[in-house]
């Protein structure tokens, strides 16, 4: 594995949520003090603070959700959804171990049937 596929996707929490808070803060603040002009502001921002634009700018997107700004699934809904996934991933496994059991202890129960 090479050094950016094992930074893709597999370290969400790169950066501190200082970092990220203060420049989505200095993102807003640019975009405000440029009359609601966002062209580049996300861009300069980034390459001050050495963040990828792109990183910023799904924050940015994301803090606008969040707030209710902009239409989406917050964060907090994010966080909800795959732990039901994860609930939902244990309760599948243990239906298929328990209707395994009860084929196995019905066989064994069951005369008539093979085993």
């Amino acid at each position: 594995m090479t050094e950016s596929t094992s930074r893709s996707k597999s370290s969400p929490h790169r950066y501190p949520p200082e970092l990220r808070e203060r420049a989505v803060r200095l993102v807003r603040e640019a975009i405000a003090d440029s009359g609601g002009v966002r062209f580049g502001a996300v861009t300069r921002i980034a390459r001050q603070l050495g963040v990828g634009a792109e990183t910023l700018r799904v924050w940015v997107r994301q803090a606008e959700v969040d707030e209710g700004d902009r239409p989406g699934t917050t964060t907090g809904d994010k966080q909800r959804i795959a732990q039901l996934e994860r609930e939902l991933k244990e309760a599948r496994r243990a239906c298929e171990i328990l209707k395994a059991a009860a084929g196995f202890f019905a066989r064994e129960l069951d005369p008539r049937l093979p085993r």
